[in-house]
């Protein structure tokens, strides 16, 4: 028969598997800690350069490996409210690779590239032209996937139309008037050119220095892709809570 372990080989062993799991759970609560605060600081970060409350998910290497080597393989940055600069109702979703800390004054870090998909619903649309000067004139934004177009009414009961075409022209954003239907009254030049410029405007908030790529115009919204290369950080924001940087 074999022979039983002996007491003291038994508590060893229990006290080894103890400070095993110990060690795990330490392990496993620090990494919880330092993955919370630096993604709280990373979103204050983000949130002073693009204006916008964001959520941001870290890569999957631990950020204790990331905090040493100062070289975070990618973050997932989501635009976590109903607006982003000054469109209602845009959705951002953006990644950014390659990211390399520094702590300087002239720069927090590099980015090495970085893409995102941009969603502007139709009713996000209508509310951010209503925002604006004479935008109350504006009583319904419709949308045309085949023509690529949007189309305003104007008036109480749609007395006139506005139809524009949103299109990517040389890395930017470019809104062309294709037409006015009107029925009896004239549209004003400020209502129409302010509807341009909003447009324009709202479609020209390029986050980390990305380029538009690609627009379209779907049944209920405006999809624009971004993508971008290297990209130098700026400085820290002094306004981000004392001790907090990206890392």
């Amino acid at each position: 028969m074999p022979t039983p372990p002996k007491p003291k080989r038994r508590k060893a062993v229990m006290i080894s598997l103890i400070v095993v799991a110990a060690l795990v759970v330490a392990l496993v609560g620090g990494e919880l800690f330092l993955r919370q605060r630096a993604t709280s600081c990373m979103e204050s970060q983000f949130q002073s350069q693009l204006g916008s409350d964001v959520n941001v998910s870290l890569s999957w290497k631990p950020v204790l490996w990331q905090m040493v080597g100062k070289d975070v393989p990618y973050v997932k940055i989501d635009s976590s409210g109903s607006s982003f600069g000054p469109a209602q109702g845009m959705a951002v979703h953006a990644r950014a690779n390659d990211i390399k800390i520094t702590d300087s004054p002239d720069s927090s870090g590099t980015i090495g590239s970085s893409s995102a998909d941009v969603t502007w619903s139709t009713a996000g649309i209508l509310a951010t032209v209503q925002s604006q000067s004479l935008g109350n004139l504006v009583s319904s934004v419709t949308s045309d996937p085949t023509a690529g177009t949007l189309k305003f009414a104007v008036g109480p009961a749609g007395l006139a139309d506005l139809t524009v075409r949103p299109s990517v022209q040389n890395g930017e954003v470019v809104v062309e008037t294709v037409g006015a239907e009107i029925l009896g009254l004239g549209l004003p030049t400020a209502l129409v050119d302010g509807i341009v410029q909003t447009l324009t405007d709202s479609l020209q908030q390029y986050p980390l220095g990305m380029a538009p790529t690609s627009l379209t115009v779907t049944d209920n919204s405006v999809d624009l892709n971004l993508e971008g290369g290297q990209y130098v950080m700026p400085p820290q924001d002094p306004n981000v809570q004392s001790g907090c940087s990206l890392l």
